[in-house]
């Protein structure tokens, strides 16, 4: 890991991770930080959402003993809760093929943990992957936000539901990978009470949204679904991935060369 990407982590409020990283099972190829942390709107009491790629030995690819494509683990460390989640490279790789904005959104994280030749490899190719359907990602992620939202009062999903919004305009719009909300609302046209309730949700990770006018609210997001659309359809993204054959061979050469 970089200074510069110690000072990014730094400025996001997290110490060194790195060291937590030692007693995985098999090599890493990237660890970032996902989640709240990511999004701008982390509260003293989350959690650190690490995601990443690990790298199956091939026998656990080609033998009978199939190894696991994705490997969890959860801990405490010094009073901070760790969720690490990695895939294999193969079942990223084609995760991303999948218009799949999240695995996008972790491959493309600032607040880097762990980095290799690989990581930086899929960055390069992460563009060509991104197409005008990936805004059907970010649609179906804010209606299940919103719906979350509509249940439990709770500021976290309403956030989520904005940010993902924003992110799918954003995307459509340039073709770039934007997931951190005080950045969007900078960026994208957003409503101005969006930085109080970021605000807000610092105190505590599970704060209720407090006097909102739900008709407000759902008329903004109606707007930004519609915001959405519009841009989906104006974008110049394609429409399928061009990116299929390079990943396909990088994942091979890391694969036979480990």
């Amino acid at each position: 890991m970089t200074t510069h990407h110690s000072e990014r982590l730094r400025e996001a409020g997290l110490p060194d991770l790195s060291p937590v990283l030692a007693e995985q099972r098999h090599p890493l190829l990237f660890v970032t930080v996902s989640g709240a942390h990511l999004y701008g709107f982390p509260s003293r009491d989350s959690d650190v959402d690490l995601r990443g790629i690990h790298l199956l030995p091939l026998a656990d690819i080609i033998g009978l003993r199939e190894g696991e494509e994705t490997q969890t683990r959860m801990w405490d460390r010094d009073g901070l809760e760790l969720d690490l989640v990695t895939h294999d490279l193969l079942k990223f790789a084609r995760l991303m093929l999948r218009r799949n904005g999240y695995v996008l959104e972790q491959l493309l994280s600032p607040l880097v943990v762990h980095t290799s030749g690989v990581h930086a490899q899929l960055i390069d190719l992460a563009s060509g992957v991104i197409t005008r359907n990936h805004a059907h990602h970010y649609r179906g992620f804010a209606r299940t936000q919103w719906e979350l939202y509509a249940k439990t009062g709770e500021l976290k999903p309403l956030l989520y539901t904005f940010r993902v919004l924003l992110t799918g305009i954003h995307l459509m719009r340039t073709g770039s990978v934007e997931a951190h909300l005080p950045t969007l609302v900078e960026h994208v046209g957003a409503p101005p009470y969006l930085r109080e309730l970021i605000q807000d949700k610092a105190l505590a990770e599970h704060s209720l949204a407090m006097d909102l006018d739900a008709k407000l609210i759902r008329a903004d997001i109606d707007a930004l679904h519609t915001v959405l659309d519009d841009a989906q359809q104006a974008s110049r993204l394609p429409d399928e991935a061009t990116a299929y054959d390079a990943l396909h061979d990088l994942v091979v050469r890391t694969r036979v060369a480990a």
